[in-house]
């Protein structure tokens, strides 16, 4: 267990660097828990996922507000369905498809400007280039979650990542957030495992972030688990839906 006074000492360096963390990790119960999570509409199949996801710690996190406009890069259901309630009629979910990444996965990539999530009609489908990251207007937060390893891997070209950070960067509103959330590699591994077992070292994210021109400014560790030996495929039942994963964030000017 970290000590008080460690966690003053951090807390103090931090903020002479400029930086502040929001480190969750204890589950939100009670009135603490969004709105979104304990929605009646939400589908079983979803509901059944939050043991592993823990959406109430990550959207009291994100904090996102009524009206905010959020895109979802690699979007899934799940998560749309809970940002669309989470940001209101009166905000937007972009669920922002890759068209090289559908390909891929051999799934069929909307039409822009249409409504791919039944019953959330804030959620709008946009396909765009991975480096052009062409969005209808620019948004509060962007949001990538265990496909930013792929971006490094053969059957994405691989991507020019410099260029798509770049162009993420562009898509934010000044003082918005890049979220990526990602599984851990063994640290000092840099990209050796983005095509083998799907992680990728965090220190490489904090890099490319900071090249881009991204002021880290927090962290999550709703997902953290030290159980993970960081060696297995993700994919592995052993581990599959309990990998040790880092959630940044990082904001641009």
């Amino acid at each position: 267990m970290v000590s008080m006074k460690a966690k003053v000492k951090t807390t103090l360096a931090a903020a002479a660097m400029g930086i502040t963390f929001a480190v969750l990790s204890t589950p939100a119960t009670g009135a603490e828990v969004p709105a979104a999570v304990t929605d009646p509409g939400r589908p079983a199949d979803d509901r059944a996922l939050d043991a592993n996801r823990h959406p109430a710690e990550i959207l009291t996190f994100l904090n996102l507000k009524p009206g905010d406009t959020i895109a979802d890069i690699w979007p899934g259901d799940y998560w749309d369905r809970l940002f669309s309630t989470a940001v209101g009629p009166k905000g937007t979910v972009y669920a922002v498809h890759l068209p090289v990444a559908d390909k891929a996965e051999k799934v069929a990539t909307p039409a822009n400007g249409s409504m791919p999530v039944a019953g959330h009609p804030n959620v709008i489908a946009v396909s765009t280039a991975p480096t052009e990251m062409i969005l209808p207007r620019k948004v509060d937060v962007i949001w990538i979650r265990q496909n930013y390893h792929d971006l490094y891997d053969p059957f994405m070209g691989p991507v020019d990542v410099p260029a798509f950070n770049k162009a993420v960067y562009r898509a934010l509103k000044p003082g918005g957030r890049f979220v990526i959330v990602d599984h851990v590699a063994p640290e000092g591994s840099k990209l050796a495992a983005t095509n083998t077992t799907h992680r990728i070292d965090p220190a490489v994210v904090k890099a490319d972030m900071a090249a881009a021109g991204f002021t880290f400014v927090a962290e999550s560790h709703a997902l953290r688990n030290p159980a993970d030996p960081h060696t297995a495929l993700v994919f592995d039942p052993s581990i599959r839906g309990r990998t040790d994963q880092f959630i940044y964030v990082f904001k641009r000017k």
